[in-house]
């Protein structure tokens, strides 16, 4: 099994930095979902993240920085209103998709022009990218498809001795996946609803954004993904849900339909408790499409495609 050292622990850093520089990974704690780094400048290294997830090497990963003074060296061309978010977002869950330089492998970004990054809100997170003094790729530390980890238990149990090392800073305060934005099209694109809702950034950025056209092109846009071993269904309120359940033997209600903030922080781990329980169906609440909702809702309907 991989070792785990807590983020508290004089040495952890130091650790976490030793691995990452001799090309190893390190379940890296953000607060979203712990990711599975490697720095972004040593090839091989990149390529264990794909091994050791088994994702598909066409999918990019997110570029992790630890200060917006570091991102003209990985993206070029980058609009004033994307910049604009960054400084007002940064550090937060806000992925910006932008057009990359040639300091960033094609590995990185399985093969396209443009690269996502972001900077994680979690200290002990950007402590290690700065003393690693280079950008860190890191998707989501699990099995490619798979419910996302929001412990560091979580990656221990789905990657076990692939990763080399783990810092446990406990569970993610936010525990889902940033929000995508595509800057690289004519207008603005919500490749990816997440952790910053996306009528906050319209706030700021003083327009909509555009739903997204074309191809796959960033993390957690296919259309099954997020899923646990059961099968999860959908609700759209409580009242359905426990109707579906008289009818559905050896199932569970998601908790927390009512609080999106408690019901985003929680969803990974209940879904991975359920399967640990040997539940056979999860029932999933839609919740209201405003704040963190739009972000459950798009993680319940991935797990939910059959």
């Amino acid at each position: 099994m991989s070792s785990i050292v807590s983020s508290h622990s004089p040495d952890a850093i130091e650790r976490a930095v030793s691995v990452l520089n001799a090309g190893g990974l390190v379940g890296l704690p953000t607060e979203t979902v712990y990711g599975l780094a490697a720095r972004a400048d040593i090839e091989d290294a990149v390529a264990k993240i794909f091994r050791a997830k088994g994702r598909p090497s066409d999918h990019p990963l997110i570029l992790h920085i630890s200060d917006i003074s570091e991102l003209d060296r990985y993206a070029v061309n980058v609009p004033r209103v994307a910049m604009t978010l960054a400084e007002q977002c940064w550090p937060g869950p806000l992925t910006l998709l932008l057009h990359k330089t040639s300091a960033v492998s094609p590995l990185v970004t399985g093969g396209r022009e443009t690269v996502a990054i972001r900077i994680p809100a979690n200290e002990c997170a950007r402590e290690i990218i700065r003393q690693c003094g280079h950008g860190l790729a890191a998707p989501s530390a699990n099995v490619f498809g798979h419910v996302s980890p929001s412990s560091a238990q979580h990656v221990s149990d789905d990657l076990g001795d692939r990763v080399e090392l783990i810092v446990d800073d406990g569970n993610c305060s936010i525990g889902v996946e940033s929000t995508i934005v595509d800057f690289t099209t004519s207008d603005p694109q919500l490749l990816r609803p997440g952790g910053f809702p996306a009528e906050d950034l319209e706030s700021l950025m003083g327009h909509n954004l555009v739903m997204p056209s074309g191809e796959s092109r960033a993390s957690g846009m296919l259309a099954s993904h997020y899923a646990p071993k059961c099968t999860v269904v959908l609700a759209n309120d409580i009242t359905e849900a426990h109707d579906a359940q008289d009818s559905i033997p050896n199932s569970r209600i998601l908790d927390h339909w009512d609080n999106t903030p408690l019901y985003a922080a929680s969803l990974y781990s209940q879904m991975r408790q359920a399967d640990s329980d040997g539940v056979d169906t999860i029932i999933g609440v839609l919740p209201p499409i405003s704040g963190l909702g739009s972000a459950i809702r798009d993680r319940l309907m991935k797990a939910s495609f059959l």
